[in-house]
């Protein structure tokens, strides 16, 4: 339960230091308000991947969970942005598509090498029964 939580933090994070970072390189005030605003559809995104693809199982997994909540998160911000015309130009979603995916995947990456050892099997330790 915490690594799937863990997880969805860490991808929400993701998102946010992306938006973040985007108002810098714009020179655009970083206000909770400007956060919120241009970020939600991000946020929505992520809980959309998490829930579809059921991520819970395997929270740190890159394939499939981190690549397909990375796509569906990718696309429902696509579809917000453009249903609310905020802007979905073709160098913004290449923008967007690779530091986020590296971003996404790159986190899970570091997690399952951190966690390693928890999934390797422990040799089993034989008595001689004396």
């Amino acid at each position: 339960m915490f690594r799937s939580l863990g997880a969805l933090v860490g991808d929400l994070l993701v998102v946010l230091l992306f938006v973040a970072i985007g108002f810098v390189q714009h020179g655009t005030p970083l206000t909770i308000q400007n956060l919120f605003l241009v970020g939600w559809p991000f946020a929505l995104g992520v809980l959309l991947g998490h829930l579809a693809i059921r991520a819970w199982r395997a929270p740190f997994r890159i394939w499939p969970h981190g690549v397909f909540v990375w796509g569906i998160t990718l696309a429902t911000t696509m579809a917000l942005r453009t249903l609310f015309t905020a802007g979905t130009e073709v160098s913004f979603i290449i923008v967007t598509a690779v530091v986020t995916g590296v971003l996404m995947l790159g986190w899970r990456a570091v997690a399952l090498y951190v966690t390693r050892h928890e999934r390797t099997p422990q040799p089993v330790e034989l008595t001689s029964g004396r």
